[in-house]
């Protein structure tokens, strides 16, 4: 929304300036997007006369002339067609900087002759986007006068409105929150009455009320259609609107002024005396046409619109041609032109919601449609028709008839109670009862005190609903300046947020696996039915019946088939060393006991080609993988067993094994995935995995604290002592290793295996596993007996698993 200060003043009687003007809209609440000032851009212009003009001595098409500027006299090279002696026009002295060229003037030789200025054009000025010379002005202007003041530049101010504010849409609107705001006095001309001479010809008819609740109308005849006045033509010039004729020019200056939309019809173009405001309609089978097909509008823009039954037409010849599109855009066929006469103007009220899809369907948006759709005040439709007919009648002459008038218009907004002690208890400002009271009624409210008072708002502003908002509008107005600066009560330290453990150990392991390289994965908690039966899943109960996609239409029963697919379409797209996690719920049945949750990770071990041979096996530094993260979270590493031969079938059978604690407590499967499955998924293996049932990992015992322990660091050395037991083929290595850890706790620190051989020496089905055992001393230096002791207990502990030394 532009306007310029010499408007505004035309409502508002004050002596502020631009600057000001801008900053008390700011503090009221309007957002200012630019203060625009011609007056500073032609400052450096005057007027100036030629006195003569030659022809150039080295250019056929440049003249030499004389100008009497402000500057006294000076010679300027001149290209324009219509340079001549006598030529009132514009000076731009060395130093000004045209802004039409973007540059700014030196005196320099224009072929051998120097220019000492320049006279200039309208498209130089920016006053016209085209030009064929130089500006041609007035002879009894006087040498020396400011260009500002021959064109009449003022300041213009551009601000965006937001979407509740219809009334700001209109000069008026502003000037009223100005000054309630203080920065002058309202002084808005009222509106008389035009006394029509004689019925109206034309009727209107109202087919569709809830498009269109109100309208109306009146014929003027024997109007004088042509260019504006200049200052009407100036006014919307400074705006940015482009001058068309005067009953144009009058409907887009009572939009601006006053932000109410007008249409004006050409009666000689219109059929019939009867205007029918009805929703689109589409035809009947008839030669060439489909049954069916929408009707069609060309508007005043030159394009023709399809329009459905969803849009408000207007429509003459007994509503049977669409001259119109309500509260959006008139139609070409009843356009006003310089030879129009006699003339119907229009004042209606479209119902904002249609009016704005209208615009939104059609992707045709005006001045119209940009208030309609915002809500234009319903109580303005006579007084915007008597404003427009005063001016017609000013400006272009003629004879009003009476108003018609169909319909009737929406009820103004309900009053309702408000407490002005609302005002203090959600803002903090302390206004008196007379202040809140006078700042309501400078904004059109009306306020009847009572306990409480009952406060209505204005026709133009049904966005006030409720106390809050009046209490906002007397912030507004205030100032927001004016808001004390109270810091917030001091209420203690706020309650922090406490973890349960499942939660914590949620949070840990995302960290680990963060740590060890492997990157989070969020997948959905459903799968394809046919997926799911791969993993032990897709019965019926688990079933979707409104999946959001066709492949997802299962709960998953495992974390693991979204990973592999994941890591393919990693892989398809070049990236096939993939390391991924996630950590969610499993569904195992539809009972409060059937989601799990899991920590699933995986691995696509495709590691380049290397000179040095093959890395480690992927498989080693998974499991290692897991048991840190088992580690981490505070699982009873040391006493989980180690079973192989036992996995589902979707894990290969050969290489991979469960992590349980006891037969019944499986607490994770991990190793190489089943090329059966890849296969199914359209993934390349290998592809490595684990998952863990958090809800089978036993909580650790002792309450988890963030502070660490005291440092057990141990005064004397370690020793190392090696053993070699011989022990079955089939028997796993970490039973081993766990009984002869478990032999003294006290002393025995780590065992390490560094050697497992087969070959001559043993005996067929048995393997000679050798353990590094790293004693540490802690109270006193060990003894030989003491050593022999411990040495006694880790030979009957790998007993115990069915091991013996090797002699």
């Amino acid at each position: 929304m532009k306007f310029t200060l010499s408007w505004l003043k035309e409502h508002l009687d004050t002596a502020a300036e631009i600057d000001a003007v801008a900053e008390a809209m700011t503090m009221a609440g309007l957002e200012v997007e630019e203060v625009h000032d011609p007056v500073a851009a032609l400052a450096p212009f005057t007027v100036a006369r030629i006195v003569s003009a030659g022809r150039h001595p080295n250019a056929d098409r440049l003249q030499v002339c004389q100008v009497d500027t402000v500057d006294g006299m000076k010679e300027i090279v001149c290209g324009a067609p219509n340079a001549r002696a006598g030529l009132t026009t514009i000076y731009a002295p060395i130093g000004a900087y045209v802004p039409g060229l973007g540059v700014t003037l030196v005196e320099k030789p224009v072929r051998g002759v120097v220019s000492h200025g320049m006279l200039c054009s309208a498209a130089e000025l920016q006053l016209s986007s085209e030009s064929d010379g130089i500006l041609e002005l007035d002879d009894d202007l006087q040498v020396g006068q400011p260009a500002a003041g021959v064109f009449g530049a003022e300041p213009v101010i551009d601000f965006e409105v937001t979407p509740n504010r219809s009334d700001w849409l209109g000069v008026a609107g502003i000037a009223r929150d100005l000054a309630a705001a203080g920065v002058g006095t309202l002084k808005t001309p009222a509106i008389e009455p035009v006394a029509g001479t004689f019925p109206s010809p034309v009727s209107v008819r109202l087919e569709a009320p809830e498009m269109c609740p109100v309208f109306a109308g009146r014929v003027i005849r024997g109007v004088r259609n042509g260019p504006s006045p200049d200052w009407l033509q100036h006014r919307l010039t400074a705006i940015g609107l482009r001058p068309i004729n005067r009953l144009v020019d009058i409907t887009n200056l009572v939009s601006y002024d006053r932000a109410r939309p007008l249409h004006v019809y050409d009666m000689a173009k219109l059929v019939g005396a009867e205007i029918v405001v009805r929703g689109g309609q589409t035809s009947e089978a008839a030669a060439g046409i489909a049954a069916g097909t929408p009707e069609h509008l060309i508007a005043l823009d030159g394009k023709t619109y399809a329009v459905d039954a969803s849009m408000c037409v207007i429509a003459d010849a007994a509503g049977e041609r669409p001259i119109g599109l309500g509260g959006v855009m008139g139609g070409e066929s009843t356009g006003c032109s310089d030879e129009t006469v006699d003339v119907f103007v229009e004042s209606a009220w479209f119902d904002p919601i249609v009016t704005a899809q209208t615009g939104r369907t059609l992707s045709l948006n005006s001045d119209a449609q940009y208030r309609f759709a915002r809500g234009v005040d319903p109580a303005s439709v006579v007084p915007g028709l008597e404003l427009a007919t005063r001016l017609i009648l000013d400006l272009c002459g003629g004879e009003a008839s009476e108003i018609v008038l169909a319909g009737q218009a929406p009820a103004d907004p309900a009053g309702f109670a408000f407490d002005p002690a609302r005002v203090a208890a959600l803002t903090g400002l302390s206004l008196t009862d007379d202040r809140i009271a006078e700042i309501l009624a400078a904004l059109g409210f009306e306020v009847r005190r009572g306990a409480p008072w009952t406060v209505t708002p204005p026709s133009w502003r049904r966005d006030v609903e409720g106390a809050a908002d009046l209490v906002e509008e007397i912030a507004r107005i205030e100032g927001y300046d004016e808001l004390p600066s109270t810091p917030l009560p001091d209420l203690g330290a706020p309650a922090r947020g406490v973890l349960n453990p499942r939660q914590a150990r949620v949070r840990t392991a995302r960290r680990a696996l963060a740590a060890m390289g492997y990157a989070e994965a969020v997948t959905w908690s459903f799968t394809k039915r046919s997926t799911a039966a791969l993993f032990g899943g897709g019965g019926d109960r688990l079933a979707l019946e409104n999946p959001i996609a066709a492949d997802l239409d299962c709960m998953r029963p495992s974390a693991l088939p979204n990973l592999i697919e994941a890591a393919a379409r990693n892989a398809a797209r070049g990236h096939p060393d993939a390391a991924l996690f996630e950590i969610g719920p499993i569904y195992l049945d539809d009972s409060p006991t059937g989601q799990r949750t899991v920590i699933a990770g995986l691995l696509a071990p495709k590691s380049p080609r290397h000179w040095g041979g093959a890395a480690e096996d992927a498989l080693f530094a998974l499991k290692g993988d897991l048991m840190a993260l088992l580690d981490e979270l505070g699982a009873p590493v040391a006493s989980l067993q180690l079973v192989q031969g036992q996995n589902r079938d979707w894990w290969h059978p050969g290489r991979s094994a469960r992590l349980q604690l006891g037969p019944k407590n499986v607490m994770a499967e991990f190793g190489a995935l089943h090329p059966r499955v890849l296969k199914a998924l359209d993934a390349d293996g290998p592809m490595l995995a684990f998952e863990i049932v958090l809800d089978a990992v036993p909580e650790p015992r002792g309450k988890a604290s963030k502070a660490r322990g005291s440092a057990s660091l141990a005064p004397l050395m370690p020793l190392t002592r090696d053993f070699a037991f011989l022990v079955e083929e089939g028997r796993a290595t970490g039973d081993l290793l766990r009984a002869v850890a478990g032999a003294d706790k006290a002393l025995i620190a780590e065992v390490r295996v560094f050697d497992i051989y087969r070959g001559p020496g043993v005996p067929e089905g048995m393997k000679s596993v050798a353990l590094e055992v790293v004693v540490q001393p802690r109270e006193a230096t060990l003894a030989e007996a003491d050593i022999e002791a411990l040495s006694t207990k880790i030979v009957t502990a790998a007993g115990m698993v069915g091991a013996t030394l090797r002699g």
